[in-house]
């Protein structure tokens, strides 16, 4: 890894953005279905969803914007599509208005914050995520959620091309095994992102409000 490091500060990647004026929390796919280790869940996801749950409560003391997305399917196969050739029984594990595809309760949505249904890995894809991000002024997307591999990533990628700063809270995002959640983390921090402790994150929003402390 140090040989790694090398070669990629040599080449400019690991550049830090750092946060912007106005940042939004999106969480994704903390569903029940991904938190159940027999469905699509398993590794390190509680735990992701435990430190979100601090997370959020920090953003919702400091009232930045809050959204979530939850993936789902029509029961009838319309809404099928290639990511389920993928992924056998993803339509039948997620269908619409099942408990599996409702947010856990330890991070239940608020009145005012967003529930974003998807069919595809990136919360921004075929969503109006990024129209409602921009109408309040949002320019910096800090994402949690699981997978890391997975719908964290794709999330991520296309946060940075609507033109928003990604930063990723380490111990915020899960995946179902860990060699894949410490290679995204790895390449996301080189290329996509602000991989930073939840700690640093929380300390960001701080300076959103000096003088205060996020609430416990």
């Amino acid at each position: 890894m140090p040989d790694d490091l090398e070669i990629y500060a040599r080449q400019g990647l690991g550049t830090r953005m750092g946060f912007g004026e106005q940042p939004a929390l999106l969480i994704i796919d903390f569903s029940n279905g991904f938190n159940d280790p027999e469905s699509l869940g398993g590794g390190n996801i509680q735990a992701a969803i435990d430190h979100t749950e601090t997370l959020l409560g920090a953003a919702r003391h400091h009232g930045i914007p809050v959204a979530f997305t939850t993936h789902c399917y029509a029961g009838d196969g319309s809404e099928d599509g290639v990511f389920n050739l993928k992924i056998s029984g993803l339509a039948e594990k997620l269908t619409r208005d099942t408990e599996a595809t409702e947010v856990v309760d330890q991070l239940a949505p608020r009145p005012g914050e967003k529930v974003i249904e998807k069919q595809y890995p990136s919360g921004f894809f075929q969503t109006d995520l990024s129209g409602w991000l921009a109408m309040r002024r949002v320019d910096t997307a800090i994402v949690a959620g699981c997978t890391t591999s997975g719908c964290v990533r794709a999330t991520v990628v296309d946060a940075m091309g609507h033109g928003f700063r990604p930063i990723v809270p380490r111990e915020c995002v899960g995946d179902r095994a860990q060699a894949p959640h410490e290679a995204n983390l790895f390449d996301m921090e080189q290329k996509y992102a602000d991989v930073m402790s939840l700690d640093e994150v929380l300390e960001e929003l701080d300076k959103l409000n000096p003088g205060q402390k996020p609430a416990e």
